[in-house]
């Protein structure tokens, strides 16, 4: 009898014991249990023994607990019919940890490889939770060259991320940088006649806290409560963004005309490529669909040239934004992941914690799929042209007016 009959004739012999009493049931299956055992020891071995009644005698002693551990243990590798079982579940609880131990690798990489690099310093925020329950992100980026301290760069973007709010898809909120505002101990107080921008350059000057007041800014303009904020410069974006996509971020580009005259490429600031003294080198990026890496792309988001001057630009941030919290979902992408996630570390000045992250990013791509969807303010023609305190052009908003925009565009189901 093939090994594969026995326990099949085994397994049967349990499964006559349903029905039956405890103590029927366990007799039944000791008795299976000793014949298995009886057959294994009436092997080549046994019966070359001289003394055959020897060999009778140890059969038919009762089975010892390791001997009854043992035939369980090789029944269960054969299923009702006697087939030995695939053990699938055993490869795919490998692959798993295979899967674990190179994301923990590229991670590591993905951290040390980002350690040589110039990051903004971390700040300290005093971050609360929306009233509808949300964490709201506010995302800086600011125009910092490595060359440069904190103290001399200013707020190139500012944009709230709201990812868990009650719509469950993601929703931001682009503030344009020459926005009048009352920032606190600054200007004539009571009155909105400094930048937006402004906010972050007088934080890092007077404390190096740039951040937080901008946070405060925001909230005592707009109402609007930031938990969590992520800051990155020029060089840490255009890194992090070759990180995440190496072979580029698809993007369709887009510009307004130029003197009232259509253009199908343009040229742009060079940052990246700026030196100290030096005059500023220019990028040519043309009209249409391409891939770009992370220096183009951020010359792309910071062009304010053509005829709807800050207003492009903002539309071209959020553009961006979108394209890359839409496309991190591809495969591809995703088994970069854990080195990106390196390397924003890395590269990002951050409060946002890296259990808030990994629970996230699940309902993250799942809302990125659904769309973005996106606010500006000002939005459209709602401004009045106005000059800070500095002689400069400013966009003078009604604050009431946009904190019930605000609150409407991110409390909506």
């Amino acid at each position: 009898m093939s090994r594969m009959e026995r326990y099949k004739e085994l397994r049967e012999d349990i499964e006559k014991s349903k029905g039956r009493t405890e103590g029927e049931k366990k007799e039944t299956k000791k008795s299976a249990f000793r014949k298995e055992l009886s057959r294994e020891k009436k092997s080549p071995v046994f019966e070359q023994e001289e003394n055959f009644e020897q060999a009778q005698e140890v059969e038919n002693q009762p089975l010892s607990k390791k001997d009854l551990k043992r035939v369980k243990k090789e029944a269960r590798k054969y299923n009702k019919d006697g087939k030995k079982k695939k053990h699938i579940l055993r490869w795919i609880v490998l692959a798993l940890l295979a899967i674990v131990a190179f994301s923990i690798f590229r991670f590591i990489t993905g951290v040390s490889g980002s350690l040589n690099g110039k990051k903004p310093e971390a700040e300290t925020f005093h971050g609360v939770k929306s009233a509808n329950g949300a964490s709201n992100i506010l995302i800086l980026g600011t125009d910092q060259r490595d060359y440069q301290t904190s103290g001399s760069a200013r707020a190139d973007s500012i944009m709230v991320l709201q990812l868990d709010g009650p719509s469950k898809k993601p929703k931001i909120v682009s503030f344009m940088r020459d926005t009048l505002v009352d920032i606190p101990d600054v200007g004539t107080p009571g009155y909105t006649d400094v930048k937006i921008n402004t906010a972050f350059g007088l934080g890092e000057q007077a404390s190096g806290q740039g951040a937080e007041l901008v946070r405060e800014t925001l909230k005592n303009n707009f109402d609007i409560d930031c938990r969590y904020y992520a800051m990155v410069n020029f060089s840490s974006f255009a890194k992090v963004v070759d990180g995440l996509f190496p072979q580029g971020v698809e993007i369709d580009a887009q510009f307004s005309t130029i003197g009232g005259q259509a253009v199908t490429e343009v040229e742009v600031p060079d940052d990246l490529n700026q030196k100290p003294g030096e005059e500023l080198p220019m990028q040519t990026i043309k009209v249409g669909k391409q891939r770009m890496d992370g220096r183009t792309l951020l010359n792309y988001a910071r062009f304010r040239k053509d005829d709807e001057n800050d207003f492009g630009r903002v539309k071209r941030q959020q553009q961006v934004m979108s394209a890359i919290m839409t496309q991190v979902k591809s495969p591809k992408t995703l088994l970069n992941g854990p080195y990106a996630v390196g390397q924003v570390i890395g590269f990002t000045s951050t409060d946002v914690p890296n259990q808030f992250i990994v629970r996230k990013a699940v309902s993250v791509l799942m809302g990125a799929s659904k769309g973005i969807e996106k606010m500006t303010v000002p939005n459209g023609d709602n401004y009045t042209p106005a000059m800070d305190m500095y002689g400069g052009d400013g966009l003078d908003v009604n604050l009431t007016e946009y904190q019930q925009m605000i609150r409407d565009f991110l409390d909506k189901k």
